[in-house]
């Protein structure tokens, strides 16, 4: 009887801690796993810009108004997280109403053929610091190629409004030509009038979904 009993308390230790160790261990993967939040691009705040070659000599900026980013952000493993944008063409800006009515025709956005590009991240690493590599399709014109951003991940913080806020920079440069945006025009007989490169630069500020809402009253 005294065997039985030592046998059952034997027993009743082993399960209590095989319990005890299978509970730390689950405690330990669930702590050091991190989950990602989606986030908005607060447009009031933020800017797609591009800078491109003028006549060879000078650089023409401008930027997109309308547009859409959407991502999934995990700060403690950013290499998880994914992004997606939706720029409307028609929204060209460079401060030309002249020069906006021609990229928005047929020459360059072609905007009632193609009224959005588009990017969508297919992978993201991790560079030093706060430094990352963002790859993605980028969609111009219906042609859909590999494009790599240098991104800077410029902090976080709550907003007095309640909602948490991301801040982010990113730039590229990409080929116009390599999406079929080919037309120029000759000047003086040494070059182009408009440059083949393009740079793209993107502020982005981002809001948690959850509270896009509550912090409407910062769009000022």
């Amino acid at each position: 009887m005294n065997r039985s009993k030592q046998k059952i308390k034997l027993l009743s230790s082993f399960v209590f801690r095989t319990i005890f160790k299978c509970g730390a261990l689950f405690c330990w993967m669930f702590s050091s796993l991190s989950f990602a939040t989606e986030y908005q691009v607060d447009s009031t705040h933020s800017t797609i810009g591009f800078e491109i070659g003028h006549m060879m000599i000078s650089k023409v900026r401008g930027n997109f108004r309308d547009f859409e980013v959407k991502f999934d952000f995990d700060s403690k493993n950013p290499e998880k997280s994914t992004v997606s944008a939706l720029i409307k063409t028609q929204s060209v800006n460079t401060e030309s109403q002249k020069r906006d009515a021609h990229l928005t025709g047929d020459d360059f956005f072609a905007v009632k053929k193609h009224p959005t590009m588009m990017f969508v991240s297919t992978k993201i690493t991790h560079s030093e610091g706060k430094h990352y590599k963002m790859t993605g399709d980028f969609t111009l014109l219906g042609v859909k190629k590999p494009v790599t951003f240098d991104v800077e991940f410029l902090g976080e913080m709550n907003d007095p409004w309640g909602g948490h806020r991301a801040g982010f920079l990113a730039k590229a440069k990409i080929n116009r030509k390599d999406f079929g945006m080919v037309w120029n025009q000759e000047i003086d007989k040494k070059g182009l009038l408009v440059g083949e490169e393009v740079d793209i630069t993107v502020n982005a500020e981002t809001l948690e979904v959850a509270h896009k809402e509550d912090s409407s009253s910062l769009k000022k």
